[in-house]
Protein backbone atom coordinates (compact mmCIF):
# COMPACT_ATOMS: atom_id res chain seq x y z
CA UNK A 1 0.00 0.00 0.00
CA UNK A 2 1.32 3.56 -0.37
CA UNK A 3 1.91 5.78 1.94
CA UNK A 4 -1.08 8.31 1.94
CA UNK A 5 -3.83 5.39 1.04
CA UNK A 6 -4.32 4.87 4.76
CA UNK A 7 -6.94 5.84 6.18
CA UNK A 8 -5.28 7.48 9.29
CA UNK A 9 -2.37 9.01 6.95
CA UNK A 10 -5.24 11.36 4.75
CA UNK A 11 -5.80 14.69 5.96
CA UNK A 12 -8.79 16.60 5.95
CA UNK A 13 -8.67 20.21 3.96
CA UNK A 14 -5.40 20.69 4.35
CA UNK A 15 -5.60 20.87 8.20
CA UNK A 16 -8.13 23.53 7.67
CA UNK A 17 -11.96 24.28 9.03
CA UNK A 18 -14.19 23.09 6.48
CA UNK A 19 -17.01 25.60 5.31
CA UNK A 20 -20.09 23.72 6.19
CA UNK A 21 -18.85 21.07 9.11
CA UNK A 22 -21.93 18.88 9.75
CA UNK A 23 -20.61 18.81 13.43
CA UNK A 24 -20.93 22.24 13.85
CA UNK A 25 -25.29 22.23 14.69
CA UNK A 26 -24.75 19.85 17.22
CA UNK A 27 -25.05 16.28 15.46
CA UNK A 28 -27.30 14.02 17.59
CA UNK A 29 -24.94 10.85 16.94
CA UNK A 30 -28.25 8.93 18.28
CA UNK A 31 -29.69 9.64 14.67
CA UNK A 32 -27.26 7.13 13.25
CA UNK A 33 -28.14 4.10 15.32
CA UNK A 34 -29.49 1.35 12.67
CA UNK A 35 -33.15 -0.14 14.10
CA UNK A 36 -35.00 -2.74 12.98
CA UNK A 37 -38.65 -3.13 13.04
CA UNK A 38 -41.22 -5.59 11.63
CA UNK A 39 -43.67 -4.43 8.74
CA UNK A 40 -45.97 -5.32 6.72
CA UNK A 41 -45.82 -4.36 2.96
CA UNK A 42 -48.98 -4.77 1.67
CA UNK A 43 -49.94 -8.03 3.25
CA UNK A 44 -46.10 -9.51 3.75
CA UNK A 45 -44.16 -9.68 6.61
CA UNK A 46 -41.41 -8.26 6.65
CA UNK A 47 -38.32 -6.88 8.69
CA UNK A 48 -36.52 -3.14 7.67
CA UNK A 49 -33.55 -1.88 8.84
CA UNK A 50 -33.39 1.64 8.77
CA UNK A 51 -31.24 4.37 10.68
CA UNK A 52 -33.48 5.98 13.38
CA UNK A 53 -33.32 9.65 11.62
CA UNK A 54 -34.80 7.44 8.77
CA UNK A 55 -37.62 6.15 10.41
CA UNK A 56 -38.42 9.93 11.99
CA UNK A 57 -39.07 11.37 8.57
CA UNK A 58 -41.26 8.10 7.93
CA UNK A 59 -43.20 8.86 10.33
CA UNK A 60 -43.69 12.67 9.33
CA UNK A 61 -44.20 11.75 6.28
CA UNK A 62 -47.09 9.31 7.67
CA UNK A 63 -48.65 11.93 10.11
CA UNK A 64 -48.47 14.39 6.87
CA UNK A 65 -50.37 11.72 4.88
CA UNK A 66 -53.02 10.67 8.04
CA UNK A 67 -51.57 7.30 8.17
CA UNK A 68 -49.49 4.81 9.38
CA UNK A 69 -45.61 4.22 8.77
CA UNK A 70 -46.61 0.58 7.41
CA UNK A 71 -49.46 1.90 5.19
CA UNK A 72 -46.52 4.72 3.83
CA UNK A 73 -44.17 2.06 3.01
CA UNK A 74 -46.94 -0.49 1.61
CA UNK A 75 -47.96 2.57 -0.57
CA UNK A 76 -44.32 2.94 -1.58
CA UNK A 77 -43.74 -1.04 -2.63
CA UNK A 78 -47.03 -0.97 -4.40
CA UNK A 79 -45.99 2.24 -6.46
CA UNK A 80 -42.31 0.97 -7.12
CA UNK A 81 -43.52 -2.58 -8.60
CA UNK A 82 -46.37 -0.49 -10.41
CA UNK A 83 -43.99 1.76 -12.03
CA UNK A 84 -40.87 -0.09 -11.77
CA UNK A 85 -41.05 -3.70 -11.86
CA UNK A 86 -39.69 -3.83 -8.25
CA UNK A 87 -36.79 -2.89 -6.64
CA UNK A 88 -33.48 -5.11 -4.98
CA UNK A 89 -33.14 -2.78 -2.24
CA UNK A 90 -36.14 -1.75 -0.34
CA UNK A 91 -33.84 -0.17 2.39
CA UNK A 92 -31.81 2.04 -0.41
CA UNK A 93 -35.26 2.90 -2.12
CA UNK A 94 -36.54 4.27 1.66
CA UNK A 95 -33.39 6.14 2.19
CA UNK A 96 -33.56 8.14 -1.01
CA UNK A 97 -37.47 8.62 -0.81
CA UNK A 98 -36.63 10.18 2.71
CA UNK A 99 -33.52 12.18 1.03
CA UNK A 100 -35.81 13.17 -1.67
CA UNK A 101 -38.67 14.49 0.69
CA UNK A 102 -35.47 17.05 2.41
CA UNK A 103 -34.53 17.92 -1.25
CA UNK A 104 -37.92 18.90 -2.41
CA UNK A 105 -38.72 20.83 0.70
CA UNK A 106 -39.43 24.78 0.07
CA UNK A 107 -36.23 27.20 1.06
CA UNK A 108 -36.68 28.36 4.27
CA UNK A 109 -38.89 25.51 5.70
CA UNK A 110 -37.96 23.71 8.43
CA UNK A 111 -36.26 20.79 8.32
CA UNK A 112 -38.86 17.06 9.43
CA UNK A 113 -38.44 16.50 12.48
CA UNK A 114 -35.50 14.30 13.47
Amino acid sequence: MADGDRRSDRTVAAQGKLKVDPFDDGLDMALIRPLSRSVRLNGFATCLRLEQVYWNILGGMAQDNACSVNALLSHVDREVHLRHGGVKNFSALVRVVCVMRGLKAPVGAAPPPC
